[in-house]
Parts: structure tokens; sequence; C-alpha cells
């Protein structure tokens, strides 16, 4: 596990927070500190984000989790993703049962999404325009519509949320350049083996996020044995970080029910 960086700290039942795309365990730093009273808390850079190394070879997100839980000898782990971190935790609840207890995601379905709203096949459309350019400053503006979503600008938004946000994509995009070999091997069938997993799964979900996020995340909790929904006001794709309190008691309570 040399090639990963990861935070673990307090002590307690295991609570694992795998962040969004283009993020890194930074992104958590409202919920850290809050779930460590209680749990022990493991937070890690995925491949080729933040302080983890670039991908040399082929590889699954899911499988880098499963093994990082397995080096730390941590038994079956409560996982909390957003974004591409949820999926993550979805694989981990697919592939790697044994893993997982429950399962808490936000703004997300499974690693296999679609998007077919106006808004959102506009602004991916732009955004992976500017990444196959090579234009990080137009990448990063495109990668912060989400923070917004469709209902607000980026001027309605905390600054210092998209600050956050604008420091951990510029740091996770200068480890990558055009055209480099993409090594991530995804996991498939997801959607038709949702009835497989037995654990909890809660999706805490903005209000203000996309309709194809809110969408998916509704499908999946509807497809799960044991599906819950908690919603957000004012907040959009990253609610972990516009409504820190809300999604803090959210998690807390669920995690009481686990």
């Amino acid at each position: 596990m040399n090639d990963l960086f990861w935070v673990d700290t307090g002590v307690g039942r295991p609570v694992v927070l795998l962040h969004g795309g283009f993020l890194d365990h930074r992104m958590w730093e409202d919920q850290i500190p809050a779930l460590a009273a209680g749990h022990r808390v493991i937070v890690p850079d995925a491949r080729g984000h933040g302080r983890s190394a670039n991908a040399t070879g082929p590889y699954r997100l899911t499988d880098d989790v499963a093994g990082l839980l397995r080096h730390l000898n941590t038994g079956p782990a409560v996982l909390v993703g957003l974004s591409m971190g949820g999926s993550v935790a979805i694989d981990t609840a697919l592939e790697h049962p044994d893993l997982v207890s429950a399962a808490v995601v936000s703004g997300v379905g499974t690693s296999e999404p679609y998007f077919t709203d106006p808004w959102t096949t506009q602004a991916m459309a732009a955004w992976h325009g500017a990444m196959a350019a090579g234009d990080l400053d137009a990448s990063i503006e495109g990668f912060l519509l989400f923070a917004a979503g469709p209902h607000r600008t980026l001027d309605d938004v905390d600054p210092r949320v998209t600050g956050r946000l604008r420091q951990m994509a510029e740091d996770t995009m200068a480890k990558h350049s055009p055209g480099e070999p993409h090594h991530l091997v995804p996991v498939t069938g997801t959607w038709e083996r949702l009835p497989t997993i037995s654990v909890p799964v809660l999706a805490v979900n903005g209000v203000l996020d996309s309709p194809d996020h809110l969408g998916m995340a509704e499908r999946l909790i509807g497809a799960v044995p044991d599906g819950r929904v908690r919603a957000i006001d004012g907040a959009a794709h990253y609610p972990n970080m516009e409504r820190p309190d809300a999604f803090n008691a959210i998690i807390g309570d669920f995690l009481q029910t686990v």
C-alpha cells in the first residue's frame, strides 16, 4: 500500500470516507474530527488523486479500498462516499461484501453513471472538452459548475467552499497530462446486481444537485433491499462541505442505527 496515502484517526468502529473525483481527503475536513470522536476514521486519497501515486497499470478503485482495509486489519466498515467515492462504496459492497457493514452515498448511483438532463450533458461536454484540450483553467471552471448545480451560479456558493474545491482539483489535475494511459478498470453489471447488497444504504443528497445525480441516487435506493434517503437544503453536489453540520448530524444518526 506504499503508493496510497490515507489518514487513520480515532478509535472504535471503522468508518471510511471516500472523496469525489479530482478531489482528495481534504474534502472531509469537517467530518473527520466529528466522526473520530467515536469511531476509527480512515480517509484515503484514491489512486491518481491528492497525495496517492498515479496508476502505472490496470487497477480498480474498489480493490484499492479493499486492499487498504485488509492491510489495516480492520473488520467490516461503514463506507461513506460522495460522487466518485459513493460509486466506489457501492462497488465495494458488490465486490467485497465481507468488508462493508453499511454504505452512505451522496450525489451518485453506481460507477456506471448515465446523464440525460440538458444541463448535466452540456456541463459534462464542456468540462470533458476542456480536459481533452489540456486547458487546466477551463477544466477547473467546468468542474466547479457542479458545486453550484443547475439552479445557482458559482457566485451563490460560499467562496470558502469553492476555494477548497479549486485547490484540490488543481493539485490532482496537475498530476496528470492529456493523452496519458487510462488504467482504470470499470466494475460492470452494477445496476443489475444492486438487489444483492444486504447492508443498509443511505443516500444523502443536496437538494440543489442536478436531476441526473438525484435520479441515480433515488434509483439506487429503490433497488437495494434496505435503502434510505435524506435531503439537505441549500446544497448541491457537495452537501458535506456546504452544510457540514446537517451532513454530520445525518451521518451520526445513521451510524446509531446500523
